[in-house]
């Protein structure tokens, strides 16, 4: 559905805590009717790097994303290009917080919270660098209703979504989905 209404990548979720959690066979069904130029993202949090290689070699994913507290090295040890995320805590820089994950493909942005992901929680946009050696992801809190806002605003390389658009949680709205990704469009003319 998603990849009817245009997107340009689809995550899938691979840590287990998570409601969004997908099994590699339900991921592997999903790839097998992926259109072309529609980027498969792997997203894992902690995960172990055999977890992380089953996944690339059964769907041969071509980006992958980590949320936890991996070290650039074991993000860039799957010959896949990869983002890695900062969680803005507080007093966290993003520059400072992704000063070692230069070899990132791009950095994302997220809202901190106890848990991982999925909170639906919005972060002060101001606290971004207005230049990113990298391109940013901006995550976290994203809607509809504030998505116009988030690409005038920030100017992001792209945004990722998904309580947001979503009737609960680990279900898509597609008129959710349409809507945010008109936003989106309408922003970014």
């Amino acid at each position: 559905m998603c990849a009817q209404f245009g997107v340009d990548a689809i995550g899938l979720n691979f840590y287990a805590k998570s409601p969004r959690y997908i099994s590699l066979e339900a991921a592997r069904a999903i790839a097998g009717h992926m259109p072309p130029f529609v980027t498969l993202v792997a997203l894992f949090v902690n995960a172990q790097a055999p977890d992380v290689k089953r996944v690339v070699e059964t769907l041969g994913v071509s980006l992958l994303q980590f949320h936890g507290d991996e070290p650039a090295d074991f993000c860039a040890q799957f010959g896949v290009p990869y983002i890695k995320a900062c969680r803005m805590k507080i007093g966290v820089d993003l520059l400072e917080c992704m000063r070692s994950y230069e070899g990132a493909a791009a950095w994302l942005a997220d809202a901190f919270t106890e848990q991982y992901g999925g909170a639906g929680m919005q972060f002060d946009w101001s606290r971004l660098p207005r230049e990113c050696p990298r391109p940013l992801i901006l995550s976290g809190g994203l809607s509809p209703e504030n998505a116009g806002d988030a690409v005038r605003r920030v100017r992001p390389w792209a945004l990722d979504v998904c309580s947001g658009v979503e009737s609960s949680k680990g279900v898509k709205d597609p008129l959710k989905v349409a809507a945010f990704i008109t936003e989106v469009r309408n922003a970014d003319e």
